[in-house]
């Protein structure tokens, strides 16, 4: 990737450290294309990486070549495991650096946590992993309680992954029916009048769950199982009444909920049912002066046990690179103000 006099420059004034690979097909995996997935790690910790038939040479600072050690090395654990590594998973775990805000993991441990060890989803389409500590934390969070509660930016993968389990539970049979529900709140503009039934009404605000479940469901069985109520997507006003019993429940977008809804919604829970709520306080749609039934329910029900609380920051994005720094900004700009 470097001319050896710049590689001799550069060895005389850091740390050189040799890592080496025997297998060199899983080798050309972990490069990636065009050796792009070493030149995001030089870019992203500041290093030459040299490679020489099957070995590694990382040059730079200390730190830095243990950090992209650690991540190297994990990341080749995962190929032996017989699983891939995409870009989205290489700078995913770069944007981790330091510790996980709200958990106190290190750098490396982080690494380890979210590469080392493999946590499934199975669906009838495709297997899905997730790829942070976070998000692996908070899918165990929902094979384990009844009442769980995903917090953070958007592209965290809080409704993708909840979807997903809620698919994998339902095919196992540990639930009877999915229900899937938002609040049919507009983002910021009126769109007027919707032609057609309430079902045509409705469908733009539910777009984003029809997508999850048609990345988990093939179309003949969703649509039947659609018909069949197995599957249900509904607005949130529509759960007003209901029990949901031997069922997994998502409400999606939960900070447009107002505090009257939101306690609705929580209220609804029945025998055998998990229930995941999941929001991004930064994007309150409701109108000024109405509370989000988000934050109440978070400040309510922090100490109840059995409730889980899981968060995300925008190193768990796993959107493009650019949402990543696109929310960082935002961010930034918030803390200032």
């Amino acid at each position: 990737m470097s001319s050896p006099d710049l590689t001799s420059a550069v060895a005389e004034a850091a740390m050189e450290r040799v890592l080496e690979f025997p297998d060199n097909r899983l080798l050309i995996d972990l490069c990636g294309a065009f050796d792009a997935h070493l030149a995001a790690i030089e870019t992203a910790l500041e290093i030459q990486i040299v490679r020489r038939g099957n070995h590694l040479s990382l040059l730079g600072d200390a730190d830095a070549t243990e950090r992209a050690a650690t991540l190297l090395n994990a990341l080749y654990a995962r190929l032996e495991g017989g699983r891939t590594v995409e870009p989205a998973d290489v700078d995913s775990q770069l944007r981790m650096g330091g510790t996980d805000a709200g958990t106190g993991v290190r750098a490396g441990d982080q690494i380890e946590m979210s590469i080392g060890e493999a946590i499934e989803i199975q669906t009838r389409k495709k297997r899905v992993e997730p790829r942070t500590a976070a998000q692996k934390a908070y899918v165990q969070s929902l094979f384990k309680h009844e009442l769980a509660f995903g917090i953070g930016p958007a592209g965290t993968g809080k409704t993708y992954l909840a979807v997903a389990v809620g698919v994998s539970m339902f095919l196992s049979g540990k639930v009877d029916k999915i229900i899937l529900s938002r609040p049919a709140v507009e983002a910021g503009e009126r769109l007027g009048f919707l032609p057609g039934a309430m079902e045509d009404k409705v469908d733009p605000y539910m777009q984003p769950l029809y997508d999850a479940l048609n990345d988990f469901l093939p179309g003949k069985q969703l649509a039947k199982l659609r018909e069949e109520k197995a599957i249900e997507i509904a607005p949130l006003a529509f759960m007003r009444g209901r029990t949901l019993s031997n069922a997994f429940v998502v409400l999606d977008e939960a900070q447009n909920a107002t505090t009257m809804q939101m306690k609705m919604f929580l209220t609804r829970l029945g025998e055998g049912s998990r229930m995941v709520v999941t929001g991004d306080r930064t994007q309150i749609d409701l109108p000024r002066g109405v509370p989000s039934g988000l934050a109440d329910a978070e400040r309510l029900l922090k100490s109840v046990p059995k409730i889980s609380f899981n968060y995300f920051t925008s190193r768990d994005v796993v959107r493009h690179p650019l949402v990543a720094a696109i929310i960082e900004a935002y961010e930034a700009e918030a803390e200032h103000r």
